[in-house]
């Protein structure tokens, strides 16, 4: 199967799996970071995250926690369509007051927020495999960043249903440094 028709699969069965879920499982759902991945964040990085969409897996509860123990923290940030993705201060993870609509429809830290590189990024994915491999939405933007960030560690959050065997890869292609779900930690894997 190509990319594209495995992208549209796995959106599929995240959906599925999202719908099937009542609000108040979802919000006992990503809380606090499992011990070994605390393990992977030194005391006063910074932590990058991503606002999520409905079927992805929620952030909010980890930007909280990180938030709260003194790490800056970071959405991402677009100029416009088309342009580099960089990660900007998310002031207030209890509330998006301080968020402003993306040029892609999420939120995102506005014009003014300081700029901030990531020490830890945690990314959202499409797929992924217990080694540590991501298949993203397909525009590139944390290939890309990850690129040019090579110090930055990058960890996915995803449900269960998101773990495939297999992934097509590329050179360009990092492997990530675990991946969350709500009930296993994949890694730590040593290569990311």
């Amino acid at each position: 199967m190509d990319k594209a028709g495995l992208r549209r699969r796995l959106r599929d069965r995240r959906r599925a799996h999202v719908a099937g879920l009542d609000d108040s499982t979802r919000a006992l759902l990503f809380r606090r970071p499992p011990s070994p991945v605390l393990e992977l964040v030194p005391k006063g990085a910074s932590v990058g995250f991503y606002h999520p969409v409905p079927t992805e897996a929620p952030t909010g509860g980890y930007a909280r926690f990180f938030f709260e123990a003194g790490h800056p923290i970071a959405l991402p940030r677009f100029a416009a369509r088309g342009e580099a993705m960089d990660f900007a201060a998310w002031a207030d993870p209890y509330d998006d007051s301080d968020l402003v609509v993306a040029p892609y429809g999420s939120l995102q830290p506005d014009a003014d927020a300081p700029a901030v590189v990531p020490d830890v990024l945690f990314v959202p994915l499409l797929g992924f495999t217990e080694s540590g491999a991501r298949l993203g939405q397909g525009g590139g933007h944390y290939d890309r960043w990850l690129a040019d960030h090579p110090q930055s560690l990058p960890i996915g959050l995803a449900w269960d249903v998101q773990k495939v065997d297999m992934l097509p890869l590329e050179p360009h292609d990092r492997l990530l440094a675990a991946v969350v779900t709500p009930t296993r930690l994949y890694g730590p894997f040593e290569d990311a």
